[in-house]
């Protein structure tokens, strides 16, 4: 693999209520790992928060089917259940396919995006994962300005929350990202902790 840059993901600040605004979107927050996915020439590593690069079997190898050179996209490993919820215990210990959901792009075949709008770069993304047709590689769709009802929707699923964004921030850490937390949603405790243990780290730089 092609040593590409290293992309911190950027982090998500907390706030309580849901708001509505015209210059924000908001999408489904899911239950499942943040990672980072690194691709070039035909493979794919996915590098979640203060872990390694590991190797998630099934969604590492269709991720490098990607109709590209290289990429680095934004998302969630995340095994559903039939209500569309993620349950990362089930993914914590290879119980089903896991799924990657990317919310943004950040390079593409040499360029750069972080600069971009945030919807220019879904725009792109989305574009990529229609074209791609790989089953375990999903986009996240987003509702413009209309938090409020989103998240009552999402309450009403009993799903973990959501994710606001306002649409013209570029990825960089002066970008307003925010999770509004389900708060009748009950998390796994201290799930991360044993993730890397049960997943097989990937060798090599990326």
């Amino acid at each position: 693999m092609r040593k590409l840059p290293k992309i911190p993901p950027l982090k998500l600040t907390r706030r309580r209520e849901p708001f509505d605004h015209p210059e924000w979107i908001f999408e489904l927050k899911h239950n499942g790992l943040r990672s980072v996915a690194y691709i070039s020439q035909g493979a794919c590593q996915l590098v979640p928060r203060r872990y390694h690069a590991l190797q998630v079997s099934g969604v590492s190898e269709a991720l490098g089917k990607l109709p590209v050179r290289e990429a680095i996209l934004d998302g969630e490993l995340v095994r559903l259940d039939d209500d569309g919820g993620g349950i990362f215990n089930q993914l914590m210990f290879r119980r089903g396919v896991p799924c990657f959901y990317a919310f943004d792009l950040m390079w593409l075949n040499g360029y750069d995006l972080r600069a971009m709008r945030l919807l220019e770069r879904k725009e792109h993304l989305k574009k990529l994962i229609m074209r791609s047709n790989i089953p375990s590689l999903r986009y996240v769709d987003h509702v413009d300005g209309y938090g409020v009802d989103f998240f009552r929707i999402i309450c009403e699923r009993n799903l973990e929350g959501i994710v606001a964004k306002h649409r013209a921030s570029p990825y960089s850490p002066s970008a307003k990202w925010i999770k509004i937390r389900n708060r009748s949603h009950t998390p796994n405790e201290h799930r991360h902790e044993p993730f890397e243990a049960l997943m097989a780290p990937h060798a090599g730089e990326i």
